[in-house]
């Protein structure tokens, strides 16, 4: 009977400690417009030759009507006009970016 209460105690005291911190794990993820957005000195944006402003590219296989909006890799609700990005981790792009690894979403 002894082990059941130490037991018990030992569970409620357990219980106490992780509720708190439970509750931490349990939030919701940030939002797309809380997250910064790809600056225009961005490392990785400069590789990746992104804009804000696809009609602005001047990359030489820019097409007319390709956007982040309409890319595979972008993320969040269609409509935002900030999303993030799977090629940007933690960063969101404009719906009417463009980079030079745009691909298509599939039909």
């Amino acid at each position: 009977m002894r082990n059941s209460h130490l037991s018990r105690r030992r569970f409620l005291r357990n219980l106490a400690i992780a509720g708190p911190a439970g509750s931490l794990l349990m939030t919701n993820p940030a939002l797309s417009q809380d997250l910064p957005h790809v600056a225009a000195d961005d490392p990785q944006g400069m590789a990746l030759q992104y804009v804000e402003d696809a009609t602005t590219s001047k990359a030489p296989n820019y097409k007319a009507g390709q956007t982040c909006a309409n890319c595979n890799f972008i993320q969040g609700a269609d409509g935002d006009a900030y999303r993030p990005c799977q090629l940007f981790p933690g960063k969101s792009v404009s719906a009417g970016g463009w980079c030079i690894s745009w691909v298509a979403k599939p039909s």
